[in-house]
């Protein structure tokens, strides 16, 4: 593990070979899986969960209720929320979770509202507005996003009927 001097890492529970840069928080009880890459300017709270092979650009808050799955990709200035009515000083016993499942991206500026799931390898275009739970291998963006096609594994785009872009279909 290798910690920037200038950030604040509280936690213990950090995997082999991960990298924490400056200006980060990293809260006592979040865990975080190996090989990981938190840029700078990152806040990691409590109730987080980070598997292995995630990256997550700066500039992201992870808010409690937050579980981030292995090979993940956060882009930066994406906003994950996790109350539903929030008020100045006024707390809920317990936040609202968000799962993002194995091999998900989420593009820089989405914002994701509390109680969302994000399925295994989808993809998630910059700037979007996340309002429901987004099917594996699926390809979102907009606002409210809306599905714009599929995306294998690898991460080839597909139009909505599984297809590339020279034609060629795709089963997922």
């Amino acid at each position: 593990m290798k910690v920037h001097p200038l950030s604040d890492v509280l936690s213990k529970n950090i995997g082999q070979d991960t990298n924490i840069w400056q200006f980060c928080v990293v809260l006592p009880n979040a865990i975080i899986g190996s090989n990981c890459n938190i840029c700078a300017n990152v806040l990691i709270e409590n109730d987080v969960i980070i598997g292995n092979n995630v990256t997550i650009k700066c500039y992201v808050e992870v808010c409690d209720g937050v579980t981030l799955e292995d090979n993940v990709f956060i882009g930066p200035h994406v906003a994950f929320t996790n109350d539903i009515s929030p008020r100045s000083k006024i707390h809920p016993e317990k936040y609202i979770k968000i799962l993002v499942k194995k091999g998900a991206s989420i593009g820089a500026s989405t914002i994701i509202v509390p109680g969302i799931t994000i399925g295994e390898y989808a993809m998630i275009g910059a700037g979007s507005l996340i309002t429901k739970n987004i099917p594996p291998n699926t390809l979102w963006y907009g606002n409210p996003a809306k599905q714009k096609g599929f995306v294998t594994n690898d991460g080839i785009l597909l139009d909505m009927e599984k297809k590339d872009k020279c034609g060629k279909y795709h089963e997922i």
